[in-house]
């Protein structure tokens, strides 16, 4: 088996052109999975992690949509390259996706076995008959009781949580290398959305698949993750391992995230402020405009590079981690630095 990473995202850009600009919802974002592991994508509604995950095999709406720039290698293919036909026989067969809302997932006009069987059949050469033997074995392991019978009930007959377990088998129905899960428990009770994770992290061990896990709860992270993309206004603010971003994180939007993270007491603080336009974005750092610890050099040129943090494979995109800054300044208060305080050789703002 390979040592190169499963997934590897390069420099991805997205765009969307609509009549009042183009909105850059995804920068140039870098990341990677590797084989058998799980990485979640975190941060705010609107920073861009679900366009991320649809601009992996290209399930954006296109038009408006547009992959801009970048590549996609998935086991050694850039993924941008394919042929529409090329990449239909990657979709659903070895990248599977699990959407947040699985009634809109799910054909109300058809049994959810039919549309097992036909996702199936589409990638397997296989007979109705065994395919409809798969697709009951499927029912079975994701929890749905009766699966022998409830195969020809229709979506409307499933709960919320049910309805999830049916799309998760049918995402599952060939066997991905990758799956791609967007806020798949978000819509669910607290009960049932940790049912959904534990029979995620089962059925990972059991295929021995990848995950990329879209979600906004650093709840979940904590339970789930390798390995963590945070990601702020289509970009990367910091990545690295889930017990070096929760112990140590780097980024001032990254200790702000963990800080408003239910259970915080009194110590539960909001970000504030909001994300700003993707038509138009600030110069420098995205985070500079809410960011506590801003200077000067924040807000000049473009988003500062990504740099290792303490550790190595723990990387951070903030100019305090640059030769000359003192990246101890940041657990100072929330009242923010001058540059010249910031810099550590006293010289003059760049």
């Amino acid at each position: 088996m390979s040592d190169d990473p499963l997934l590897d995202v390069r420099d991805l850009k997205t765009q969307f052109h609509t009549d009042d600009g183009t909105v850059r919802a995804v920068d140039g974002i870098s990341f990677d999975v590797d084989r058998g592991e799980t990485v979640c994508i975190v941060g705010e509604s609107g920073s861009g992690k679900s366009v991320t995950s649809e601009s992996i095999t290209r399930i954006i709406p296109i038009p408006p949509g547009e992959i801009a720039d970048g590549e996609v290698i998935f086991d050694g293919q850039d993924l941008t390259e394919m042929s529409t036909d090329q990449l239909r026989k990657i979709r659903g067969n070895r990248i599977a996706h699990v959407f947040q809302n699985p009634q809109g997932a799910l054909n109300p006009v058809y049994t959810v076995g039919k549309q097992i069987i036909e996702a199936i059949r589409i990638h397997k050469d296989v007979s109705k008959q065994e395919a409809r033997e798969q697709t009951i074995d499927l029912l079975d392991r994701v929890g749905i009781p009766e699966a022998g019978k409830r195969i020809d009930d229709y979506p409307y007959e499933f709960s919320g949580g049910m309805k999830q377990r049916v799309v998760i088998a049918m995402a599952l129905s060939c066997q991905p290398d990758l799956l791609i899960a967007d806020e798949p428990t978000t819509a669910l009770d607290v009960t049932i959305q940790a049912q959904i994770l534990r029979l995620l992290g089962d059925l990972q061990d059991e295929f021995g698949m990848s995950i990329i896990f879209v979600t906004h709860d650093l709840g979940v992270v904590a339970e789930i993750a390798d390995r963590v993309v945070v990601m702020y206004a289509g970009k990367v603010m910091e990545r690295g391992d889930v017990y070096r971003i929760f112990e140590n994180p780097a980024h001032p939007y990254t200790k702000a995230l963990l800080r408003c993270r239910p259970g915080q007491g009194s110590q539960r603080e909001a970000i504030r402020g909001s994300l700003p336009s993707m038509i138009d974005p600030p110069d420098g750092c995205r985070f500079a405009p809410r960011c506590p610890h801003a200077v000067e050099d924040c807000r000049d040129g473009d988003q500062p590079p990504m740099m290792e943090a303490e550790h190595p494979g723990h990387e951070v995109s903030c100019i305090f981690y640059q030769d000359g800054f003192d990246s101890t300044q940041l657990d100072s208060g929330p009242e923010g630095l001058s540059a010249s305080e910031a810099r550590t050789d006293g010289g003059e703002s760049r």
